[in-house]
């Protein structure tokens, strides 16, 4: 992962340079004459390079790190005594580790490590102090003041990322749920729209030349057909053009520009069936249901996905039953057709080129519910499903 993009300082920058060079200015001499050891103007100096290299820890840990362990290791190897430079040391490997691809922040700091540990060596012999110092800085000191800043920013810098990452996935699985319920959508809405228009079309070529009153009612079901399904597609269109332009801006899309279908519109459903020519009995659903509207548009696409089957599929003398039912905190709903079939599995499966049972499932399952369908003995095909009204156990 690429370090801190480059750009310019802001506030959030200061404080901790600032706060930094302020006690250095304020701790160097004490931290002297504690040793019986001058502080003179040059290990200032110093301290205040150190301190004012932490202005890039975040746009460019790299610099910073040059920097400020530049003037904190010349202020070592000048023999002058720890002091607050330390501690500009330490936040100049946290940066490092924070900000640094992990590779280059070990590498960085594994550098920072060994020269420190030069330095104190040069400084040991050139000054003469004994050498059970040097054991005790390379033993203990230098690694603990430099390896545990280091440690703490790659923890910090991992737990970032993977929560990042974390953040990513859940970006991509939103896009791709978004994407497979827009898929089923427009299945639901044109393939319905498609079956009922190529029935009435089939209705009208066998009508046209002994019975045109028929045909017309036949040409006007494929106009209000067709524009039912063109403005559900409308609608899809822009609900996905609407979440793509507040997805730019962090925010929730307004969805479809016009109110989704549900139980309350099974009649007119159902009455568009028998238009198209598949006589269909309907059965409830209660007066005065209360369903999350999420079950309510999976259980009036159910409905629908299962009728235009029977419309396809099951035959022209088939016939339709629609029972919806509630039991407890539960909505009951069964398509049953008489029909003998002729191009759909009678195992319960879609055939080859269809997806429709499939997506059936998947819509009673995003609401937690269960569908079944399978054939009858000795004709005609079953599709229950059971719904929770309130659809609080469905998945996301």
């Amino acid at each position: 992962m690429a370090s801190a993009p480059a750009g310019r300082l802001s506030w959030v920058d200061l404080p901790l340079p600032l706060a930094l060079l302020v006690l250095g200015l304020v701790g160097t001499g004490p931290a002297a004459q504690n040793t019986g050891m001058p502080a003179p103007p040059l290990a200032y100096v110093l301290v205040v390079v150190a301190a004012l290299g932490l202005l890039l820890w975040r746009l460019r840990p790299l610099w910073n790190l040059v920097v400020t362990v530049s003037a904190a290791l010349l202020y070592l190897l000048l023999g002058y005594t720890y002091g607050p430079i330390m501690l500009t040391l330490a936040v100049a490997a946290f940066g490092a580790a924070l900000w640094l691809p992990l590779r280059r922040a070990v590498a960085a700091t594994g550098t920072v490590v060994v020269a420190a540990l030069v330095v104190e060596a040069v400084a040991t012999v050139a000054n003469g102090r004994p050498w059970s110092d040097f054991a005790v800085a390379a033993g203990l000191a230098i690694p603990a003041w430099l390896g545990i800043p280091a440690a703490v920013g790659v923890a910090i810098r991992v737990r970032r990322d993977a929560a990042a990452e974390v953040r990513s996935a859940q970006a991509r699985r939103a896009v791709s749920e978004e994407r497979l319920r827009l898929a089923q959508e427009v299945h639901d809405v044109a393939g319905h729209g498609f079956a009922v228009i190529a029935m009435q079309a089939g209705v009208a070529l066998r009508v046209i030349d002994r019975d045109p009153a028929a045909a017309r009612a036949a040409l006007v079901a494929i106009r209000d057909a067709s524009r039912d399904a063109l403005a559900g597609l409308r609608a899809e269109v822009e609900a996905l053009r609407t979440g793509l332009a507040s997805g730019d801006r962090g925010e929730t899309g307004e969805g479809p520009r016009r109110p989704q279908p549900g139980l309350a519109d099974l009649p007119a459903l159902v009455g568009r069936m028998r238009s198209a020519g598949l006589p269909v009995t309907l059965d409830g659903p209660p007066s005065g249901l209360d369903v999350s509207p999420a079950v309510d548009l999976a259980a009036h696409r159910i409905v629908q996905e299962a009728l235009t089957n029977v419309l396809r599929h099951a035959g022209p003398r088939a016939s339709a039953w629609v029972t919806v039912r509630v039991a407890g905190d539960r909505l009951h709903i069964e398509v049953r057709d008489n029909g003998l079939g002729d191009s759909i599995d009678r195992d319960g499966q879609a055939a080859a080129s269809g997806h429709g049972l499939a997506g059936m499932r998947v819509r009673a399952a995003s609401v937690g519910g269960v569908l079944t369908a399978g054939p009858l003995d000795p004709a005609g095909f079953l599709v229950t499903v059971s719904l929770p009204l309130s659809g609080e156990d469905g998945v996301t």
